[in-house]
């Protein structure tokens, strides 16, 4: 998509969120469109709060929308950005355009209750029949505003993202745009916030494309050109179910406290309906936003695959500066997530493991159950670990391993990896079969951090200490059976 010549009027997007739960991962995607938008064009990002509904809203939730599209790059303070706005402080200006519509002709007030169009049309799913039409009724508490939708035509909506779909007139119901109580509903609210918010462009979710051809009228009938439309594909499920928050993990928060970094999210979001071309997929932002082009938005539903998330975040981990890193796990590092005491954590230690622990982590959660085994006294035994390592001959091979390791000099990770090796090869056993024993007797599994620079760091006392207690753990269930 080309946007206008600088000079001509600037590009104006926005954001407009109900704050009434977390901060859905479709809500983020739709925002780092806009922002990309509006970054690439010189343009503003408007945010503005729908809080109309006060039954359903928090101000914490005002607060962790803020908190969420800041952690995605979004915030007050860039020059890009505008608002935030609140849609309730806009109800005079919403209530004055009903008045434009009514007094225009383009709306008129009805009495009708749900009963009465299903006594007249015989039908529970019938829309309304346009009863009230030409009765002339005026305001009186109760009596709904209907906006007086063409007879006949029909109404285009260009679309850059699904081309001009195309609405028969005649399939959409005089529809309510005030409540019996003159408070406006949220198609004519909307409209007039666009409208008073000079927005140019309207980029979200595909679930309000039924109701474009209606704000396009109320643009029209307002006397205002409609702004550009374009409705982003559905996130699906690997069902290729739209995602639900009943269903699905959804929540941005969520995915943040398991450990997904922002930079990855953000890249991440920017690809479900887009792609930057040459099979490129890991990109700063600022190279996605320079790439992106509205126009080329995919209008088919967009797998949100979260063993690919969870890759992508592996790549931005082991990107990260070491020390970023390890200041980056520190919230996995103590309770509720860690199993080990304040006092059992060295920070000195974390340091030193961290750039192993770099390599094996996709999540940042995952750093909790990789260096247990540094920070507690006895590591977390995994059974079936320990069942599928100590089978015959693991007894011998670990008595002769604690022999050699007692004797080793330095106490290094290559002299480490040596003597398991010697051990193994007198066994008959390669190194990967020689070195389970002494994994899961020292760690507590089978899988984990490299072996010998994790020895290395745990230290010679503590290595041999847990050696022993694996060989008495051994005799004692030889005795057993």
């Amino acid at each position: 998509m080309t946007f206008p010549a600088a000079g001509s009027s600037p590009i104006r997007v926005r954001f407009a969120p109900s704050p009434t739960g977390m901060f859905h991962v479709g809500s983020a995607r739709s925002t780092l469109f806009n922002w990309a938008v509006a970054k690439q064009s010189g343009g503003t990002f408007v945010l503005r709060v729908e809080d109309t509904d006060a039954a359903r809203n928090r101000p914490e939730w005002t607060d962790g929308i803020l908190s969420a599209m800041a952690s995605l790059g979004v915030h007050e303070g860039d020059p890009t950005f505008e608002g935030p706005y609140f849609q309730s402080q806009n109800v005079a200006i919403h209530q004055e355009a009903a008045g434009r519509l009514f007094e225009a002709g383009r709306a008129y007030y009805c009495d009708c209750t749900r009963d009465d169009v299903v006594a007249r049309t015989g039908s529970q799913h019938a829309g309304y029949d346009g009863h009230c039409r030409d009765r002339g009724l005026a305001y009186e508490a109760g009596r709904a505003l209907r906006f007086r939708t063409p007879d006949e035509g029909e109404t285009s909506v260009v679309d850059v993202v699904r081309g001009n779909p195309v609405f028969p007139n005649a399939a959409i119901e005089d529809f309510v745009v005030a409540r019996g109580d003159g408070s406006p509903v949220f198609l004519l609210a909307n409209v007039v916030d666009d409208m008073d918010e000079r927005i140019t462009h309207v980029v979200r979710g595909e679930e309000h494309l039924p109701n474009t051809p209606k704000q396009q009228m109320l643009w029209e009938a307002l006397g205002a050109e409609p702004p550009v439309w374009a409705h982003l594909p559905v996130l699906v499920n690997e069902r290729r179910q739209k995602l639900s928050k009943r269903r699905d993990k959804v929540a941005l928060e969520d995915f943040f406290a398991e450990g997904i970094l922002p930079a990855a999210m953000v890249n991440y979001l920017m690809l479900l309906g887009w792609a930057p071309g040459n099979d490129e997929e890991i990109l700063p932002f600022d190279e996605l936003v320079s790439r992106f082009r509205l126009d080329e938005v995919n209008s088919a539903p967009a797998f949100f695959d979260i063993k690919k998330l969870t890759a992508f975040n592996g790549e931005y981990v082991r990107a990260l500066p070491v020390a970023d890193f390890a200041a980056a796990c520190a919230p996995w590092l103590v309770a509720p997530y860690a199993p080990w005491t304040p006092e059992a954590f060295d920070q000195a230690v974390f340091d030193a493991v961290a750039p192993l622990a770099q390599t094996r982590v996709a999540l940042l959660s995952e750093i909790t159950k990789n260096v247990d085994f540094l920070f507690l006294d006895e590591p977390a035994r995994d059974e079936a670990s320990w069942a599928k390592a100590m089978k015959e001959p693991a007894a011998a091979l670990l008595a002769d391993a604690r022999a050699a390791l007692a004797a080793l000099e330095p106490w290094a990770a290559e002299p480490l990896k040596d003597a398991v090796t010697a051990v193994g090869e007198a066994h008959g056993l390669k190194l990967g079969k020689a070195q389970a024993p002494v994994r899961v007797a020292v760690t507590g599994r089978t899988v984990g951090l490299p072996l010998f620079e994790t020895l290395e760091i745990l230290g010679r006392e503590r290595t041999l200490a847990r050696v022993d207690r694996a060989l008495a753990r051994l005799a004692a269930e030889a005795d057993a059976s």
